[in-house]
């Protein structure tokens, strides 16, 4: 997910979104931890996927204020 797709994300799409994804990483995690995945940098995008759309949120806080 790009940066610019997450500026037009509406504040609650963007708690969603961060919800799934830390979901998401959760059951990757435990997958990877059992038997590898296929491709373990979706670990790593996933992870940085949360950082963007958590950074997002944290900048429209500040802004709001």
């Amino acid at each position: 997910m790009k940066n610019s797709e997450i500026k037009e994300l509406t504040t609650q799409e963007i708690v969603e979104k961060v919800d799934a994804e830390r979901s998401t990483l959760t059951r990757f995690k435990l997958n990877h931890a059992i038997s590898p995945l296929e491709n373990p940098l979706q670990i790593k995008v996933t992870r940085r996927n949360i950082a963007r759309l958590v950074t997002e949120l944290r900048h429209r806080q500040l802004t709001d204020k």
